[in-house]
């Protein structure tokens, strides 16, 4: 059975906690609406929440908001198995294209998503407010 499933309401305050833990600038309202609804949440479930992918469908594209892992088992393969499974879901249901930001000087995670077919797509000066950002895209 895959770890990999749906978010539950009680996940919420779980899954709040990766946000901090794992994220420089998390957006919690998102979070939070997305344990309800329309935006897209999957959880991987090792008998309790340990990393979690948020995707805000837009058909045909899909934008991945948020990919997190709880530091204490970051590296572990969980990010790569959710990330798999989101694109596959994500293709079988007839999306085109998955497309997120990441900042313009994170090699590590820029790294991370090129490995999955994400490609540059374009330069977001400032994006941050501590920084530029990228767009990456990768189509299905």
């Amino acid at each position: 059975m895959s770890p990999i499933r749906e978010a539950r309401p009680e996940d919420r305050t779980r899954l709040r906690a990766i946000q901090t833990a794992a994220l420089d600038h998390p957006w919690p309202d998102l979070l939070t609406v997305a344990v309800d609804g329309p935006p897209e949440l999957l959880v991987y479930d090792d008998g309790r929440p340990v990393g979690y992918a948020l995707v805000v469908p837009d058909h045909p594209v899909a934008y991945l908001a948020e990919l997190a892992v709880d530091p204490p088992v970051q590296g572990q393969g969980i990010g790569t198995l959710l990330l798999s499974t989101l694109v596959e879901r994500l293709g079988d249901r007839g999306f085109e294209t998955v497309r997120l930001t990441a900042r313009a000087d994170d090699e590590r995670v820029r790294s991370f998503y090129e490995q999955f077919g994400f490609a540059l797509e374009s330069h977001l000066p400032d994006h941050y407010d501590d920084g530029d950002g990228v767009l990456l895209c990768r189509q299905l």
